[in-house]
């Protein structure tokens, strides 16, 4: 690799919001949030709305938010005017 031209290759948190999950890897991405992680050192912290922690396809369970609302206005759009 160049010297110089690669972002830096650091430990990082990422914390999934919705199934207040965290877990530590090394990643590039950046950020001016930190966090203290269970090891007492300061790591950036992320945030996510989705990771393997919260998607159905890893938990097997699915998450159904406003499906009435959603069908209801899809018959709505789409109805055979009378």
């Amino acid at each position: 690799m160049k010297p110089g031209i690669h972002p830096e290759y650091r430990p990082v948190v990422f914390r999934d919001r919705s199934a207040d999950e965290a877990f530590l890897t090394r990643s590039t991405v950046s950020t001016d949030r930190t966090i203290e992680w269970a090891d007492g050192n300061t790591y950036p912290l992320v945030e996510v709305d989705i990771s393997s922690a919260s998607h159905p396809f890893y938990t097997g369970k699915q998450r159904i938010l406003d499906s009435a609302g959603r069908v209801e206005k899809f018959r709505a759009r789409y109805a055979k005017k009378k």
